[in-house]
Order: structure tokens, then C-alpha cells, then sequence
């Protein structure tokens, strides 16, 4: 296995501090979730990660089947909700790749085949509830 890239960043008051990256390209204000608080909070930057992350699989797999789209054809909206319940805290997520340059169809199985590829769905498979949408319409995987 081959080590493609190693990134390190702390936080320092947990949900209500500050956020640095090693390299220092990071740097932001930690505020809790719907707090109207000076910073960002941890969903947002896993928002921020996941849609970077799903819209470059979604690159690949058109690679893969030769379908031309260039980067500014593909735009990744991740919605990230974090919720309650008895047992404590959880996430879900809802990925909307907006495709316009591909028919629906097309667009759909892109979507597909980059869930099953993007570092993000395989980190979250099974334990994050995940729902994929292709131009704003549900996809069935």
C-alpha cells in the first residue's frame, strides 16, 4: 500500500476553539454548530471535505467511462445534519453532484460508481447514513 498523502490538524477547545493544520494553510475559529458563533464548525469543514472529495471521484469515474467532464462541469453539494437521539450524537449526509453536461441517466451512474470509490463513502459505508442525489433527484443505488 502506498502513503499518497499524510495531513495532520488540531483543534485546541474542542467545539468551541480553533482549528490549525500542520503546513498552517489552516487556520479557523472552532464556534458549536447553530451557535451564530464567530467560527466554523466541524460539520461544515466535513461538508467542505466530503463534496471536494465526492466531486473528484465523480471526475475519476468519467474518466473511467470516458465521459468528457472537466472540473467546473461537476459541483458537489454535501449537507451534513448532526442529530440526537437516545443513544447520543450522529451524522447524515446528502450528496447532490449537480452534473448539467451529462443526461440524467449518465449522471446517475456516475454517482453511483463514485460512492463506491470516493475515500469519504468508504470511510462513512455502514455507519453514516449517506443519500445520493444526481441533479437534485434521488439516486437508487
Amino acid at each position: 500500500m502506498n502513503v499518497l498523502a499524510t495531513e495532520t490538524a488540531s483543534t485546541t477547545g474542542g467545539r468551541d476553539g480553533r482549528s490549525k493544520s500542520a503546513d498552517g494553510k489552516l487556520d479557523h475559529l472552532i464556534s458549536p454548530p447553530g451557535s451564530n458563533g464567530p467560527g466554523t464548525n466541524p460539520e461544515q469543514l466535513f461538508a467542505a471535505g466530503y463534496s471536494a472529495c465526492f466531486g473528484g471521484a465523480i471526475g475519476a469515474a468519467a474518466g473511467m467511462a470516458k465521459i468528457p467532464l472537466r472540473g467546473k462541469d461537476i459541483r458537489v453539494t454535501a449537507t451534513v445534519r448532526l442529530h440526537q437521539d437516545d443513544s447520543g450524537y450522529f451524522i447524515s449526509v446528502a450528496l447532490n453532484a449537480e452534473l448539467t453536461t451529462v443526461e440524467q441517466a449518465k449522471a446517475e451512474e456516475l454517482v453511483v460508481k463514485a460512492h463506491t470509490i470516493c475515500p469519504y463513502s468508504k470511510a462513512t459505508r455502514g455507519n453514516v447514513e449517506v443519500t445520493l442525489l444526481a441533479n437534485g433527484e434521488p439516486v437508487h443505488r
